[in-house]
């Protein structure tokens, strides 16, 4: 009897998106046990753990997930001298998980994010629903006010141009969280208290031409159509500023993509952010920024790529060029980070081309 329901619940079971084309990217400093709540959704999936801070502690993943792990004794062996691009002691170091990957698409995640709930009291599927929205495909040269055209149950409303219908290739679904909401240090500090409850059952593409800022925890890419752009910078050890990885890799990311006619969809999925970060600490690593994004979010307004620029390391390359000539002048910070940026396309062209690819060693694998 127990067999026989055994086996209607495999038949049952959905066969994964993307099974054999996703990897999903975790940076941590701790054990894995927040994968358990994960594992009907991700156990099929290949992870690629960054593994932060000191390289010497074991790191525990549960039994039966198929993952590589990477600390930084890793990172230094592949990429030697160009290892300065990772930050260290940063979440940003994930990136590196971007570049070592073999597959289309990317998932990354924290590992203080579990399984959110609609409002019927469902699991989401937070995966599932980031692998539809990069299949679908984006409209950002002309907002439909019904949202996504291509969710089941809407469509392109009255007054939309046909030409513009077919959409254009999506590079980013950025999801958003339930619980403790992504804000700076000071609304922390005046918002101890705020959770978010709001669940919005709506997935929107930015537009041309707007700015967002991107979080991490809870975000897909096209590796292939995006990926060289998808660098988190200089941040956490060594740096004066933390906590705009993201950020500045979404800023990035959005001018590229709409130079090369790419989308990016905001919105479903939700996942549960389960732990506040401290304000204080956050303010320390944020000081800076604050300041700085007064100057940095307009010359990401203003950034403008010339039309040979074709390939997402072409435009990288000529905003860094662009953050090296402009930013400079706010802080000697940007004319490193503007080197960095050259440094982190010159190790993912490296690693990603068929002699490359042999030298990804991780130090640890499970399956």
């Amino acid at each position: 009897m127990a067999d026989s329901a055994a086996a209607v619940a495999a038949a049952a079971k959905p066969v994964p998106l993307l099974k054999d084309e996703l990897d999903i990217v975790i940076p941590t400093i701790r054990n894995l046990d927040f994968l358990e709540m994960w594992r009907p959704f991700f156990e099929p999936y290949h992870l690629i753990i960054v593994q932060d801070g000191d390289p010497s502690k074991i790191i525990r993943v549960p039994d039966g997930f198929d993952y590589e792990l990477y600390n930084r004794n890793d990172i230094n062996k592949i990429l030697g001298p160009k290892a300065s691009c990772i930050s260290f002691k940063d979440s940003a170091c994930r990136c590196f998980g971007y570049m070592v990957s073999k597959k289309k698409y990317i998932y990354t995640i924290d590992d203080d994010c579990f399984v959110a709930k609609d409002p019927s009291g469902k699991m989401i599927n937070a995966l599932q629903q980031h692998i539809k929205n990069l299949l679908c495909p984006s409209t950002p040269f002309f907002f439909n006010t019904l949202y996504d055209p291509y969710t089941e149950g809407a469509d392109f409303v009255r007054g939309y141009p046909f030409s513009l219908r077919e959409g254009v290739p999506t590079a980013v679904s950025h999801g958003l969280w339930l619980n403790i909401p992504d804000y700076d240090a000071p609304t922390q500090l005046v918002k101890p208290l705020e959770r978010n409850q709001r669940y919005v059952d709506a997935v929107l593409t930015i537009p041309k031409g707007t700015l967002f800022p991107m979080c991490g925890m809870n975000l897909a890419f096209d590796r292939e159509l995006i990926g060289p752009a998808m660098y988190f910078g200089l941040m956490g050890d060594g740096q004066p500023i933390g906590r705009y990885d993201d950020m500045w890799a979404g800023w990035c990311v959005k001018v590229i993509c709409d130079h090369l006619g790419l989308g990016v969809k905001t919105g479903l999925p939700y996942i549960w952010h389960s732990k506040a970060s401290n304000p204080f600490v956050n303010l320390r690593k944020e000081y800076k920024g604050i300041f700085w994004q007064e100057e940095i979010i307009p010359f990401f307004q203003s950034a403008a790529l010339p039309k040979d620029c074709t390939t997402v390391q072409k435009c990288y390359i000529e905003l860094s060029k662009q953050v090296k000539d402009k930013l400079s002048k706010v802080d000697p910070y940007f004319d490193k980070l503007a080197d960095a940026m050259v440094t982190w396309i010159e190790a993912w062209d490296e690693l990603n081309t068929p002699t490359g690819a042999a030298a990804k060693a991780p130090n640890g694998k499970a399956k």
